[in-house]
């Protein structure tokens, strides 16, 4: 699931740190979900779902189908 959301980031050229502001959270917090350090809450797993228009099982690797 961490890989994916660092993925989906990058693939979305962006920073860690917009994507951060874009979820209300600092740099730290994001960085922190992205390397597995953080549980990611379900809002926030719901709002990358949503930015990235995918699925929340995709980013949460039950699927591969995006």
């Amino acid at each position: 699931m961490y890989r994916r959301i660092r993925d989906l980031r990058e693939d979305n050229d962006l920073t860690q740190k917009q994507m951060a502001q874009i979820l209300n959270c600092s740099q730290q917090v994001y960085s922190n979900y992205e390397l597995g350090q953080r549980d990611i809450p379900t809002s926030i797993l719901i709002s990358l779902a949503k930015y990235y228009k995918t699925s929340t099982d995709y980013i949460l690797g039950l699927t591969d189908k995006k």
